[in-house]
């Protein structure tokens, strides 16, 4: 989906909040555990309860895994404060979240997209995570509902907000930048990045504005998409709606919004708070975070190789599209194409074989093997179907191609053999085959399926159109 779904002198103008759940063993300040689908209500304390007397303690791991990503995010990483973001809301029993406002850990980086196009980041900050509410009735709103229940298990878990600039100009840029954020943190192992878990939760600020503008209109925040499709419907339909007022002589009002996936459309929420009213003010019983330039030295010391890095490999093999190799990063598997490219594999079948034919996994195949299967392929030692069968029991039982094409009776009909049957075809047929001299393509389908029949599939595709074409020219 792209930017064609809207009209043609409106632009569209996205920003996203990403937060990010991390993986540390206990929650930001307390030593309760950080577990997803525990009982609810047991991973708690006094201090994520926010009782009376009670004092947070920041944990190290945590700030460690958000300096991490503001580096791997191209950040600058900063002496940093937290403070107090009060509202009242059941999800978060003190009343206030500690958050960081005008001092935050990472300022002004930039992702990469597999395009190559760089979307701003303004910071990526630590908060904990607030309470889970449900709401119980037929709205599934806290409007409406019969009652609600509340799990503070989540409450207290450490976060990290990432917020881009206002860049995102289509739904596809959208979607690349949480897929791309989403393989950054999974290489970091700072999070299971589980959409479907909350680990990763989305919030977008939609606006749109007609072509040439400089300013930015009003913007609505869609609250808590949580897969890749809902955000690209959230965004069309919100976009839409934007355009539906201004062209009314109306105008969209600030607020947040939350995606009905079963109706396909956001509804409103609440009014958006500016930071205002929020009422932040430094946090008093914590210190400030002043990572040294020794840490800071070491995590850049100690980076994995991001994804773009791992695609720039795959770049330089000639014949490989960009989509192949997203997929290849995304899949885990561009270390081993590189692998069975090295034991030579012809790049471009290689990358389908791995693209196309392994989406469940790689299992107990092993690059030599793929590379070898890949040359039997190129010497016409077996067809790409029975290829295709190989690779199967070589995922299945490992080994190598060579000996599984054996067991299983594959032999490639020779050339020979191959021009006496189509000869023979032709003969028999032939109809059809001035049909397919006289251009009729469709034709061709035909006499491939009857060479296959007749050698139960043991021909090769490629050469018998090669010899049907042949015949055909020298008519």
């Amino acid at each position: 989906m792209n930017q064609e779904i809207f009209k043609d002198n409106w632009e569209l103008i996205v920003g996203l909040e990403v937060h990010v759940e991390l993986a540390t063993k206990t929650k930001l300040f307390c030593g309760c555990l950080n577990q997803f689908g525990s009982e609810p209500n047991t991973n708690v304390c006094p201090v994520c309860l926010g009782l009376p007397g009670s004092l947070p303690v920041v944990n190290e791991t945590a700030v460690y895994y958000a300096m991490q990503l503001g580096r791997a995010l191209r950040c600058s990483v900063n002496r940093s404060v937290f403070a107090r973001k009060n509202y009242f809301y059941p999800d978060m029993p003190k009343d206030y979240q500690i958050s960081q406002y005008d001092m935050p850990t990472n300022l002004n980086g930039y992702l990469e997209l597999p395009t190559g196009e760089a979307i701003g980041i303004e910071r990526a900050h630590i908060e904990e995570d607030t309470g889970k509410t449900t709401h119980i009735g037929t709205s599934g709103r806290i409007s409406g509902s019969d009652y609600s229940l509340v799990d503070y298990n989540r409450a207290g878990i450490p976060l990290i907000e990432i917020v881009s600039e206002p860049e995102i100009r289509t739904i596809e840029q959208a979607k690349a930048y949480v897929s791309e954020l989403r393989n950054i943190i999974l290489a970091l192992g700072i999070s299971d990045a589980k959409m479907e878990e909350g680990s990763i939760r989305v919030d977008a600020n939609v606006s749109v504005r007609e072509n040439g503008e400089d300013n930015l209109r009003t913007r609505c925040e869609i609250k808590n998409v949580n897969s890749l499709k809902s955000l690209g419907r959230a965004i069309e339909y919100e976009a839409n709606r934007h355009i539906s007022l201004y062209e009314n002589g109306e105008s969209p009002k600030q607020e947040t919004r939350h995606w009905d996936e079963d109706a396909g459309r956001t509804r409103s929420g609440r009014s958006k708070e500016d930071a205002e009213d929020y009422r932040y003010f430094t946090e008093p019983d914590l210190v400030p975070l002043n990572p040294s330039k020794e840490t800071i030295a070491k995590i850049d010391q100690e980076m994995p190789e991001m994804p773009s890095e791992r695609r720039g490999k795959l770049a330089d093999l000639n014949g490989i599209k960009s989509s192949d190799m997203t997929l290849l990063v995304e899949r885990d598997h561009d270390a081993f194409a590189l692998d069975a490219i090295k034991g030579g594999g012809e790049p471009e079948k290689v990358v389908k074989h791995l693209v196309n034919n392994l989406s469940s996994g790689l299992g107990a195949l092993t690059p030599e093997a793929l590379a070898q299967l890949v040359q039997m392929e190129n010497k016409s030692e077996i067809t790409s179907t029975q290829a295709k069968k190989v690779l199967g029991e070589l995922v299945q039982r490992g080994g190598m191609p060579a000996n599984l094409a054996t067991e299983l009776g594959f032999e490639v009909v020779g050339l020979n053999d191959l021009e006496k049957l189509v000869d023979q075809l032709i003969n028999e047929h032939s109809d059809e085959w001035e049909r397919f001299c006289s251009g009729d393509t469709k034709v061709q389908g035909f006499f491939v399926g009857q060479v296959m029949k007749s050698t139960s599939g043991q021909a090769d595709g490629k050469i018998i159109n090669q010899i049907l074409n042949e015949r055909a020219t020298s008519k």
